[in-house]
């Protein structure tokens, strides 16, 4: 695994600009089976990159969609989730998300609600698969009526990482919601957030500046 102290608001993704690629994040709370829901559809093809600075891990995937290759990037969190909030340039460009929990831990399924309701704020209009995972524990799970999918107007998917149940599907089925929403999308907020990274990075300049010529003042002072 290449290991990297990128800081994820450094990251370059204009690269997402491009026709032939696409970002798809994944949300949800600590050992849920995130990343081994990845490393099940991937198997041995995948290489995922380990961005340290801000736990984040990189799942790089080629395939196929109405005969043009497309290189996904699927983003994990790596255990950033466990401070219930994650940096915005992890929703930036993004066109797609898997949104999981485990059906034997109540509270997972309970702070679904908080993953949705902070990813809305930064992606309102991208598609959002809601992943009911560890199904092989107990099959009758699939019997039940999870509202908060129905409620919110979300496909439901029952997996597992474990044994593979529906996995492949999920992945293939996030990918092809992806690429559509690409094609058919203004992007508002990603120009809200790059107004709102130019802003920062202005402010980040005038304090610096102010910093400069304190420290020039002083100098002068003391001589």
């Amino acid at each position: 695994m290449a290991r990297g102290t990128t800081d994820i608001s450094e990251l370059d993704q204009e690269k997402y600009d491009t026709d032939e690629r696409v970002k798809i994040i994944c949300l949800g709370d600590s050992a849920v089976g995130k990343s081994k829901l990845m490393e099940r559809f991937l198997m041995d093809g995948y290489r995922p990159e380990q961005l340290s600075t801000y736990a984040l891990t990189l799942y790089k995937y080629t395939t196929t969609v109405d005969g043009k290759a497309v290189l996904v990037d699927f983003w994990d969190t790596a255990g950033q989730e466990r401070f219930q909030s994650m940096h915005p340039s992890y929703y930036y460009k993004a066109h797609a998300c898997i949104m999981v929990f485990d059906v034997q831990r109540k509270i997972t399924y309970k702070n679904l609600a908080n993953w949705y309701k902070e990813l809305r704020e930064y992606r309102p209009e991208i598609p959002c698969i809601v992943v009911a995972n560890k199904i092989d524990a107990d099959m009758k799970v699939t019997q039940r009526n999870f509202n908060f999918a129905k409620k919110q107007g979300l496909p439901l998917y029952y997996v597992s990482a474990a044994d593979g149940t529906n996995v492949v599907k999920l992945f293939k089925d996030a990918i092809k919601l992806a690429m559509s929403y690409k094609q058919n999308s203004n992007d508002f907020m990603d120009e809200v957030m790059r107004e709102l990274e130019n802003f920062e990075l202005e402010q980040n300049e005038e304090s610096s500046d102010k910093e400069d010529n304190v420290s020039k003042e002083e100098k002068t002072h003391l001589q």
